[in-house]
């Protein structure tokens, strides 16, 4: 019962972390202009935080091969969210970096809530089964 109220534990604080993360990005553009410290989170939430919350919160954990295949599939899934969300706010000429970000942050959050989209590797038997002894 303990191992398993960890495992629920864990998966939240991780669901969480992907939830905020977005919006610690947004904070960070609060910073001065030309210090790392700016745009080093908004790069890594914009290349990886909407991919990660769409794919990450999965019901068992990953083997190394699911986990390889969620990090391959993330980078592309947030650049590709990235550009839906910056081309439809220039096509409503509302396009700003603030926006942007909150758009993402607010999509992270939202998808971060949910259980993780299924992984090929995953499904053929990558995931880690718990041994029952």
């Amino acid at each position: 019962m303990t191992l398993a109220l960890a495992r629920v534990l864990a998966r939240n604080r991780i669901r969480v972390a992907l939830a905020l993360s977005g919006w610690v990005a947004l904070a960070a553009t609060l910073l001065p202009a030309a210090t790392p410290a700016r745009w080093i989170p908004v790069l890594l939430f914009v290349c990886f935080g909407p991919g990660f919350a769409l794919l990450h919160p999965q019901p068992d954990m990953l083997r190394p091969g699911a986990r390889l295949e969620a990090l391959a599939l993330a980078a592309p899934l947030s650049l590709s969210l990235g550009a839906l969300v910056s081309t439809s706010l220039f096509l409503v000429k509302g396009f700003s970096s603030t926006t942007f970000l909150v758009s993402l942050a607010a999509f992270a959050s939202v998808a971060s809530a949910f259980p993780g989209l299924p992984l090929p590797a995953a499904t053929r038997g990558a995931a880690e089964r718990p041994r029952r002894r």
